[in-house]
């Protein structure tokens, strides 16, 4: 599979029958394509990107000014080997930011995911980067609503089936990253599926994003002015498995090569419980079932599934904000099945 044989799925074509069909069937048999005419130009990416790079040159100190060790809701600034994947450390420096929101008084937790909810961090010395990140978070969060409206009108039920999860706005995270050249070819970011409903991936002019398919791992070329989507996890669960959330994995250039990517996750509201859509009884007979993978289960509650995530990828983020009591018992309670290894010392359940 390549540029040429990976789906390319066209917004223009999504209000005829045709165009579901082709968007079901990479959705489906696929778990990953290529979205245009989704309306964000190829000039406008590539000054995403511009900006990007931008961030990644601003001095050691005025990253360090936003560092995610900072934020207990897991925005900001990761150095290369603080993010782990698959349980190894990734080769990749990333700026974090989600929904802009006032975090909650402790004595306000009920759920651990609660501890999520909070402002980003903004570096003093870029001022441009905040209104842009959140003018491009708009962007992006109009054309995943869309794209999952439309998903459902293809899998044969109400276009505003999932609505009711996502509210006024979704639940949406975000990610910079600069992934550095490397002698040779090691993990950039590790073999995982992404824990929302839609990923958009906007990627420069270097390969290295791999999707897994049968026994192979696949390039997904940079095309450019595409968008590459990926099913995530809570959609996998929302259609019983019919849609597939797919492994990818991104290598690390060499020979002196960068790469730059921005990811885009949308989920459903932390608060909400994925409902499992009424299919069509000949979509229901090909569903079965979500995958299962026991170090990793899917969670139908949003937040907890979204905090598993987080928890595992940053430890010393966790160790800081996520070991004080009386969230350390809501975390034993919660995350009885995480394996030791992804919980610190004081935290072992």
């Amino acid at each position: 599979m390549n540029a040429a044989t990976l789906p390319i799925i066209s917004m223009a074509q999504l209000d005829s029958a045709e165009g579901l069909a082709q968007l079901r069937h990479a959705a489906s048999e696929v778990g990953f394509f290529y979205l245009v005419d989704h309306g964000l130009g190829s000039d406008a990416q590539q000054d995403y990107l511009a900006l990007s790079q931008q961030f990644f040159q601003l001095s050691a100190a005025e990253k360090q000014q936003v560092d995610m060790i900072h934020s207990p809701h897991f925005r900001g600034y990761n150095g290369v080997g603080n993010e782990m994947t698959a349980g190894r450390l990734d080769a990749r420096e990333q700026f974090d930011w989600m929904n802009e929101e006032r975090a909650l008084a402790p004595e306000q937790l009920r759920a651990p995911w609660q501890k999520l909810i909070g402002p980003n961090l903004w570096p003093d010395g870029m001022p441009a980067l905040k209104p842009a990140l959140l003018t491009l978070q708009d962007k992006l969060s109009g054309i995943t609503v869309n794209l999952l409206q439309k998903l459902c009108e293809s899998l044969g039920v109400d276009r505003n089936a999932l609505d009711a999860t996502i509210g006024e706005q979704p639940y949406t995270h975000a990610k910079l990253i600069r992934y550095p050249a490397q002698q040779s070819t090691q993990q950039g970011v590790g073999a995982h599926k992404d824990p929302g409903y839609l990923t958009l991936v906007m990627q420069d002019s270097q390969s290295g994003l791999k999707v897994e398919r049968g026994n192979e791992w696949v390039d997904v070329e940079p095309i450019p002015g595409a968008l590459v989507v990926n099913i995530g996890e809570l959609l996998e669960l929302a259609s019983n498995g019919f849609l597939k959330a797919t492994n990818h994995k991104v290598e690390s250039p060499t020979q002196g090569v960068e790469r730059y990517s921005i990811a885009f996750f949308m989920a459903a509201q932390l608060s909400a419980t994925v409902p499992v859509l009424s299919l069509p009884p000949e979509l229901k007979a090909r569903a079965t079932g979500p995958s299962i993978d026991p170090n990793n289960p899917l969670l139908t509650d949003v937040g907890n599934n979204v905090l598993k995530g987080r928890l595992r990828s940053h430890m010393h983020v966790t160790r800081k904000h996520y070991c004080d009591d009386p969230l350390r018992d809501l975390l034993a309670k919660n995350f009885a099945y995480m394996p030791t290894a992804d919980i610190c010392d004081e935290c072992r359940v």
